[in-house]
């Protein structure tokens, strides 16, 4: 099974500012807030999974998918199921939003 991670931005030049928002939100964990950080700090080009992300850190795949798990409770991620002509589940597109403001 698949992950697609889609990042959602304003353009950047080399740097990633943090917005308060985050820095600040007391729904989510260091933990959470670092992960998200690192992921909005990767290039588009970076390909993100689970996986890579526990590469990044210490923190193993275990550790990583809880921080995911919050942050998409808390609405900076948000989840889609990729299902194939079948209706089988091929993967999970996620999507990061740098803000609460981002996610629809």
């Amino acid at each position: 099974m698949s992950e697609i991670f889609k990042i959602v931005k304003d353009k950047k030049q080399g740097f990633t500012i943090v917005p308060n928002q985050l820095a600040f939100d007391e729904n989510i964990s260091l933990k959470s807030t670092m992960l998200l950080i690192i992921m909005l700090a990767l290039p588009p080009t970076w390909d993100l999974t689970i996986k890579g992300l526990a590469k990044l850190k210490k923190d193993g795949i275990d550790s990583i998918r809880t921080g995911i798990n919050e942050l998409e409770k808390a609405g900076y991620i948000s989840k889609k199921r990729i299902r194939n002509e079948k209706g089988q589940v091929q993967g999970t597109e996620y999507t990061v939003y740098e803000t609460l403001d981002l996610n629809p």
